[in-house]
């Protein structure tokens, strides 16, 4: 047995759809059957899906990464952190974990 889905796309998203399978071989049909067949392979979208938003964070250098660290490593010297375990707990119990 068969099912039909009926999906309604703009004309020119349609036309250059078609152009793009007819060109790799294949169809729209078909493009979307392999969508679907790789979703539920996946169990998931077989693609990263993920706001397109500019990345505010840039690497950091060598020199600002070895700044960090012997900053971190003053504060733990100076007492000024917190064990891993208690960090863990205290997300547990906001976020209800």
């Amino acid at each position: 047995m068969s099912s039909t889905i009926q999906v309604r796309v703009d004309d020119d998203l349609k036309m250059k759809s078609d152009s793009l399978f007819k060109e790799l071989g294949t169809d729209t049909t078909t493009a979307i059957r392999m969508f679907l067949t790789q979703a539920v392979a996946y169990n998931g979208f077989p693609f990263e899906i993920r706001k397109n938003v500019s990345n505010s964070y840039k690497p950091l250098t060598e020199d600002e990464m070895l700044e960090k660290l012997a900053a971190s490593r003053a504060h733990a010297e100076q007492g000024l952190y917190r064990d891993a375990d208690d960090v863990v707990a205290d997300m547990r119990n906001k976020y209800g974990l």
